[in-house]
């Protein structure tokens, strides 16, 4: 019998996939890095004074409380109808269709009574509505 005595080679480790990620791995991490600058601008945004423009006496304004009533520039209504809620806006606006209508609507009101709101102007012909909200600062108090 004969065995070869010979000398045994160490196995060696490949590093040339391992470097394959870590250019990838380092490539990735540049790149997001990249993008997350744009986010961090410092914006000073314009300041309007929002109270000197209150006293418009082009708006309408209807408030719509948590359980559904309407208030048309703080006259609330006796009914919750489309039609009353037409006639009431019709009314406020004094058949100017220029008219702005905000909607002041409750956080916890149903969707269905701000879009009552809605139709309710459409057909009484005022096209321009906007939404009253507040800050979070003024919610905390």
């Amino acid at each position: 019998m004969h065995f070869r005595h010979g000398s045994r080679e160490e196995p060696e480790i490949n590093l040339i996939p391992f470097i394959d990620v870590l250019l990838v791995v380092l490539i990735f991490l540049m790149l997001s890095t990249t993008y997350s600058k744009f986010t961090e601008m410092q914006l000073r945004l314009p300041v309007a004074d929002a109270e000197a423009q209150r006293d418009h006496p082009k708006e309408v304004i209807v408030a719509v409380s948590a359980d559904g009533r309407y208030s048309i520039n703080k006259t609330v209504l006796p009914d919750r109808s489309l039609e009353t809620v037409t006639a009431a806006l019709a009314a406020a606006s004094g058949g100017a269709s220029d008219n702005v209508v905000i909607i002041s609507a409750d956080a916890s009101a149903a969707h269905q009574s701000v879009i009552t709101v809605m139709e309710a102007a459409r057909r009484a012909g005022l096209m321009q509505i906007t939404f009253a909200t507040q800050s979070a600062a003024q919610a905390g108090r």
